[in-house]
Order: C-alpha cells, then sequence, then structure tokens
C-alpha cells in the first residue's frame, strides 16, 4: 500500500504527463493541508478580511489548474508552490485595496527573529512582498527559501528537497534571510 505522500507525488507525475483525471485524484489528498496553509494565511490577515480561507483556497486552485504546465517534482514542491500563490492571491488582494485608498490601511511592520510578526494581524503583507522580492532579486535562492520555510511552511528538509541543496544550506540562507529581512522592514 502506498503512503499518501508517493501517492500524492505519483498524482503529480500523472498530471505533468496531462492525465486531467489524476487532478481530481490528488484534490481530496491535499485538500487538508491546502485548506491547513490558507487558515494559516487568513490567520495573518485583519478581522475585516473579505476573503474566506475556501475562496483563498478555490482561487489557488484554479490558478494552478488554469497554469502553464508545471513539472511538479514531488508533494513538498507542490504544497511550496501552492503556498506561493496563496500568497499572491492575498498580495494581490492587498495591492488593489491599497490602489483604492492611496496608501490603505496598513500598519507598521515589526519583524522579530522569526518573522512572527507577519503571523499577526494586520501586517502589511505588501510590505512583506516587496521586501522578499528585493530580496529574491539579490538572491533567489535565500528568496525561496523564506518563501518556502514561512509562507509554505515547509521544514528545513523539505525545503533542501525542494531547492536540491543540503539542509545546512538551507538553514544558513534562513538565518541571513531573516536578518537581512528585518533590517530591510524596520
Amino acid at each position: 500500500m502506498q503512503l499518501p505522500s508517493e501517492q500524492i507525488t505519483q498524482l503529480l507525475q500523472s498530471w505533468n504527463q496531462g492525465d486531467q483525471g489524476a487532478i481530481d485524484k490528488l484534490v481530496p489528498l491535499v485538500y487538508d493541508e491546502l485548506h491547513r496553509l490558507a487558515q494559516g494565511y487568513m490567520a495573518n490577515e485583519r478581522p475585516s478580511h473579505t476573503l474566506q480561507t475556501t475562496a483563498l483556497i478555490n482561487e489557488a486552485y484554479l490558478r494552478l489548474v488554469d497554469s502553464a504546465h508545471a513539472d511538479w517534482e514531488c508533494r513538498t514542491h507542490f504544497f511550496g508552490v501552492c503556498a506561493q500563490v496563496m500568497r499572491r492571491i492575498l498580495v494581490d488582494w492587498a495591492r488593489s485595496r491599497q490602489a483604492l485608498k492611496r496608501g490603505g490601511d496598513a500598519s507598521a511592520l515589526d519583524l522579530d527573529e522569526g518573522l512572527a510578526a507577519a503571523k499577526q494581524p494586520g501586517t502589511d503583507l505588501v510590505g512583506v512582498d516587496d521586501a522578499l522580492n528585493t530580496l529574491a532579486a539579490l538572491d533567489p535562492r535565500k528568496g525561496q527559501v523564506v518563501e518556502l520555510r514561512f509562507f509554505g511552511g515547509l521544514s528545513v528538509k523539505e525545503t533542501a528537497e525542494v531547492l536540491k541543496v543540503s539542509p545546512e544550506t538551507v538553514q544558513r540562507d534562513w538565518k541571513l534571510a531573516k536578518s537581512w529581512l528585518r533590517r530591510e522592514l524596520s
């Protein structure tokens, strides 16, 4: 009998090869994890946010299904991309809201050692996104490490798998990226 992670990887590979039926089998296996990711993102939003957790999952699903043919490597890669898509949906929403209000109601961002401030409701998601984009332009791998670890919720080992580097490299990049982001956002 296959473990769920092996089954997910196999379905992702079938989807890569054009099997649209694989998506129907994949969704029930990954829905709970996607819901957990979405809840984590929505917990960071202010209570009056109009986007609901299920709507975030649905929008991410639509973007993934409509996206160009992805080369899913494994379960962790898939969830990393899902986390990235959810982040972009929320950032796009925040940017459109700020554009409408000429600055919106963004609050100041105060990052601590583990970037925990982004876990506080009402965090300036646009500011975090801008800083992360700047970091990614300077050092793409460190940007990916932050995205996968912080936004994707992946472990050091899972992040190392996705990026095809050692766990030690991920830990070093994570430490340097947190320091850089803290300085950039203060």
